[in-house]
């Protein structure tokens, strides 16, 4: 049986999505002939060329309406078309003679995601020495120029990094995905995907075809594409997973997606997916699936053999082969600089351990497996794997994808990478862990470390407790120290709006935030709004977190996120505004002298927090 595992569009850009990796080389360790690709960047390498782009500023001239956006790159169609495929090849890394001259920024046109950029901001973050890295920043904004224009071109599904994320980011309901993937295809987008889909199946003939989808803007790709293979090559069976599966489709009622797809397996793949394929050798009956259902005339077959899995330890370590890391592009859209880390350059993806060690979270999925079930590897095979993958692909950075990377583990590691003289760089997400001492940081600095992001989340002491977080500020400003004084940058995830927080306590927490900048203990951080999901102990247990929602509503198609109603008059919009704009001078070394009521643009926005109440940790610790 010929297996083919396909990752689609769209996904990061500048290293692959590592869930191909991981399963292929499980199953060719059971002997089965098994290949990998990823469409989602085959897609952008075909989109960002001449070729394709001058078609669609062709029909641009014949429009009577455009927005603005699209105006200002259509007017400089020559520049575009006579440069995209360069600022290809440099974000590539294959031309990096470029960075001086797209630097100066008289080298490439510039759209509407220019209109916010100034030159002193730029010069703050990459220096006057940074060519390379403001470079790619330069190219990255006309990237994501051309995006804009292309969407308006094609179709409004179309983002650089979230195709048809919209569509299915909320989908209640089966009914306007099946709308959109029964539609003709009226789009170059989808036209240019299928012909490549067309091209690698008549290539490779598989008899399997997997697609992960670990996004919600990759489910409308791998369904459009099933549609097609069902119509043109009907005896190639396919199989689905990846995490948007495993959180949103577990009571999934409408039997329609298996018009599109064959199996859909829920939780770590490689038991499903082997299991899948014995049932179609006629090797087991269909009693012995695991976690995967399918549809059976108009019935979906229960899920079963819920709790079986492969030992953490015994998973091989994931295979590249196939890939063609020169297609990978580097972008730096944002200045921030975890977001640097996640898109530019080439990172191999590995994991200590399955699941979370704390798992405790009350706004976390802690009931779902990929958090719950907690299995870890021994530091021997993770060094093993490491150096396997080197071996394989010439690559020393790694970003470790744990919940939160194991503290005794991950020194253990450490200390193994030195004796051995491994040269490799690392990141990963960790827990503000009082394990991780000054002198541990500055094992894994020597290592190899070079950043670590760990969530904070509300940074007020009350919430932190209520969350069942299981540190404090005090806590977790110790940690970033011992981080960052071992020149090892961290980056803080920040939580608003969860509920029972007040006003006050979003003031207080921006001032925790303000002063843990202003005293050198966190160089990066990014805030999002608390959103509600089934599988929380908040959603199991809301008369403690003080929210309501209705619990009998079952959607027949995804079940995640949830709306509910909470008793509160915050302004969300207004605070959502304030504590970014603050972050984003605070990351550019700036704005730590204004007043949070300026940011919050009111006058009772005055924090309770001292004004020092950071540097006395700090002073304690030095």
């Amino acid at each position: 049986m010929k297996i083919l595992l396909i990752t689609p569009p769209l996904v990061q850009l500048n290293t692959p999505y590592p869930a191909t990796q991981s399963l292929m080389a499980y199953i060719e360790e059971k002997g089965y002939d098994v290949s990998q690709w990823d469409l989602s960047i085959d897609l952008i390498e075909r989109v960002y060329t001449k070729s394709f782009l001058a078609p669609l500023f062709e029909e641009a001239f014949q429009r009577d309406k455009l927005s603005e956006k699209a105006k200002s790159v259509v007017m400089q169609k020559q520049r575009y078309l006579d440069s995209v495929e360069s600022v290809v090849k440099f974000l590539q890394g294959k031309d990096d003679t470029l960075s001086t001259r797209i630097a100066s920024r008289e080298f490439l046109p510039e759209g509407s995601r220019f209109k916010k950029v100034d030159d002193d901001i730029l010069e703050w973050s990459f220096g006057s020495t940074g060519f390379s890295d403001k470079a790619k920043h330069i190219a990255s904004l006309y990237m994501v120029d051309l995006a804009d224009f292309i969407a308006e071109m094609t179709t409004p599904k179309f983002a650089l990094i979230k195709y048809a994320e919209q569509l299915t980011i909320s989908a209640k309901v089966f009914d306007y995905i099946k709308r959109d993937i029964d539609n003709p295809i009226t789009n170059k987008i989808d036209e240019v995907m299928l012909e490549l889909l067309q091209q690698r199946v008549k290539s490779e003939k598989p008899d399997l075809i997997a697609f992960s989808v670990p996004f919600p803007g990759t489910l409308y790709s791998a369904l459009k594409c099933g549609s097609f293979l069902k119509q043109e090559f009907p005896s190639v069976k396919i199989a689905m997973g990846g995490g948007y599966v495993n959180t949103e489709l577990r009571q999934l009622s409408d039997n329609r997606i298996f018009d599109y797809v064959d199996f859909i397996s829920f939780d770590d793949g490689e038991m499903p997916f082997l299991s899948v394929l014995e049932f179609l050798e006629g090797k087991i009956d269909s009693s012995k699936l695991v976690r995967t259902i399918y549809r059976d005339v108009e019935d979906i077959v229960p899920m079963l053999n819920i709790d079986k899995n492969v030992s953490f330890e015994d998973l091989p370590a994931p295979t590249y082969r196939g890939i063609d890391f020169t297609k990978y592009i580097s972008v730096i859209e944002f200045t921030n600089p975890m977001h640097k880390l996640w898109s530019d350059g080439k990172w191999l993806k590995l994991t200590f351990a399955h699941g979370c060690y704390w798992g405790k979270c009350a706004f976390c999925d802690t009931s779902l497996d990929y958090i719950k079930r907690y299995d870890s590897a021994t530091v021997e095979r993770v060094v093993e794997k490491v150096e396997q993958m080197v071996n394989e692909t010439g690559i020393t950075g790694f970003h470790f994808t744990d919940e939160a990377l194991p503290a005794k583990l991950l020194v253990d590691f450490a200390n193994r990478i030195i004796e051995k003289g491994l040269i490799i760089s690392f990141w990963g997400n960790i827990r503000f862990d009082k394990s991780f001492t000054k002198e541990s940081c500055e094992i894994l600095s020597k290592a190899g470390c070079v950043a670590v992001s760990g969530g904070l989340e509300v940074a007020s002491a009350r919430v932190l407790k209520l969350i069942n977080k299981g540190i404090s500020i005090e806590i977790a400003s110790e940690v970033a120290h011992n981080f960052t004084s071992n020149g090892i940058m961290v980056h803080a995830y920040l939580m608003y709006g969860f509920p029972t927080q007040t006003m006050q306590e979003c003031v207080d927490s921006l001032e925790i935030i303000r002063q843990m900048f202003e005293n050198g203990l966190i160089q990066s951080g990014f805030w999002h709004r608390f959103a509600l999901t089934v599988h929380s102990p908040v959603a199991c247990d809301t008369e403690k977190f003080n929210v309501e929602y209705d619990t009998e509503l079952v959607n027949s198609f995804a079940n995640n996120a949830v709306d509910y109603r909470e008793d509160t008059d915050i302004d969300f919009k207004k605070v959502d505004k304030a504590l970014k704009a603050a972050m984003y001078n605070y990351m550019l070394g700036m704005g730590y002298e204004i007043p949070l009521k300026n940011w919050f643009e009111s006058k009772d926005a005055v924090p309770t927090i001292k004004p020092n109440y950071i540097s006395k940790i700090v002073d304690k610790l030095d």
